[in-house]
């Protein structure tokens, strides 16, 4: 696997925002960028990106692909926009991303929490531009993504009540939930929507997938808001072993579950939210 120079790693929307003007959204969206090419990971609800993208300088119209790391709402719904401004762009995304989703709320009703219908027209409106990925797949030079995450420790699930139809009757297994990585001189650089497949399940699919090479930096959402205690314990103990040295959680990670991983590893966590930049391959 080639070795990316240098760059930069953007978050242009996260649940909160960490520069003024900035606005914060329940969703997640990282702009990563070298001297040869500009990637989308993720696009939000829709309603931050923009704004957020042109306060910090960033022209989306220049990105060359999107990758979206799952089918709900809040990491697809700006990519109606992205296509308009770019329409070189090429879209990398699982099958079962463009499928119905559901979730469960606390009263027991159903709620829609799949691709929103405006943004499904316009994917359907450029099958040329959708590059479905079910396997470990290059976006460019040395960028992958993940495809399916095999499921193995018993620890790890979804992270909620998901389904696949309106009823509740059909359990959604999120097999759409994928994760973008490179590798970089520090080590290998992985960026997380929601980690829907268990965090420590794609950090070691990633190590076997790159010869055991050492994961430098995990940016992103960890869907651990309802983590239970033993489930933090062995999600803090695996990512010990695994030595990662640097931690970004944001999005969907939860509070309690941040401030634990904050504690545990003090000397290795660093904000997330709307703004915040991650260089990689700097000396």
């Amino acid at each position: 696997m080639p070795v990316i120079e240098g760059g930069r790693i953007t978050v242009l929307v996260d649940n909160c925002a960490r520069g003024r003007g900035l606005l914060g959204e329940h969703g997640l969206a990282c702009w990563v960028e070298t001297h040869r090419w500009h990637l989308l990971f993720d696009t939000g609800q829709g309603m931050a990106l923009a704004h957020n993208a042109s306060l910090l300088g960033i022209r989306l119209e220049l990105v060359n692909a999107v990758v979206l790391s799952h089918g709900h709402y809040d990491h697809t719904g700006g990519l109606g926009h992205v296509l308009e401004i770019a329409p070189q762009a090429k879209v990398f995304t699982h099958p079962a991303a463009l499928e119905p989703k559901y979730s469960r709320t606390n009263d027991g009703a159903s709620r829609e929490i799949g691709i929103p219908s405006t943004v499904r027209r316009a994917v359907d409106g450029r099958p040329t531009s959708l590059a479905l990925v079910e396997r470990p797949t290059e976006v460019v030079g040395g960028v992958f993504v993940t495809g399916e995450i095999p499921r193995r420790t018993e620890y790890e699930n979804t992270g909620g009540a998901f389904f696949v139809d309106r009823h509740g009757q059909h359990v959604d297994p999120l097999l759409d939930d994928q994760a973008m990585f490179f590798d970089s001189r520090q080590g290998t650089i992985v960026l997380l929507g929601c980690g829907h497949a268990g965090v420590i399940n794609t950090l070691q699919y990633i190590r076997d997938l790159t010869g055991g090479r050492s994961i430098h930096a995990v940016i992103g959402g960890m869907h651990l808001a309802t983590a239970s205690r033993d489930r933090m314990a062995r999600t803090i103990d695996s990512l010990r072993q695994l030595g990662i040295e640097r931690l970004v959680p944001g999005h969907c990670t939860g509070t309690a579950a941040t401030s634990q991983l904050w504690s545990a590893f003090p000397e290795r966590c660093a904000p997330c939210g709307a703004g915040a930049i991650v260089e990689f391959g700097i000396p």
